[in-house]
């Protein structure tokens, strides 16, 4: 099974995951959540994130339009650790896309792609270890999004 590699950079260091290709046939319907606390945090990566990137067959995998010569998608990124959860948020450059990931101290990796105008695009999560991407179910993708939204709302506005 082909491995991708996804790298954040500028959080203090690198944060890397692998995670197998995903194919178009675990790909979740679009869901939706309120766009203003997308557009704020949107606004709030502009200003306050720093540089990084997604590599292109991470991209490719999630369905993410690029360049053929593109082989990283520039973002504005943060990046949060509680104890052991690792959250990120990338605010994908030329996009209306934000990419938040959250690592999960039992070796779980939650991916929610949002856009701007549509909300909740995909979510799936990763168990590196095992080899293995499943999608979210639709009402579990939309209440973890919706949770994972306020968290990073509650960020950009100081809390």
């Amino acid at each position: 099974m082909r491995l991708l590699r996804a790298a954040v950079l500028g959080l203090g260091g690198l944060f890397s995951l692998q995670v197998p290709a995903v194919s178009p046939a675990t790909r979740e319907a679009p869901l939706r959540v309120e766009a203003a606390g997308l557009r704020s945090i949107a606004g709030w990566l502009r200003s306050h994130g720093v540089d990084g990137y997604l590599g292109a067959d991470v991209a490719d995998a999630m369905g993410i339009a690029r360049d053929a010569g593109e082989s990283q998608i520039e973002a504005k990124q943060r990046g949060f650790r509680v104890e052991k959860t690792l959250r990120v948020a990338q605010l994908l450059a030329g996009r209306d896309a934000i990419l938040f990931m959250v690592q999960q101290p039992d070796d779980q990796v939650f991916f929610y792609l949002s856009t701007l105008g549509d909300g909740l695009k995909k979510a799936f999560v990763s168990m590196p270890g095992r080899y293995l991407v499943a999608p979210l179910a639709a009402a579990e993708a939309q209440a973890s999004f919706a949770a994972e939204v306020l968290y990073w709302q509650r960020k950009a506005h100081g809390s």
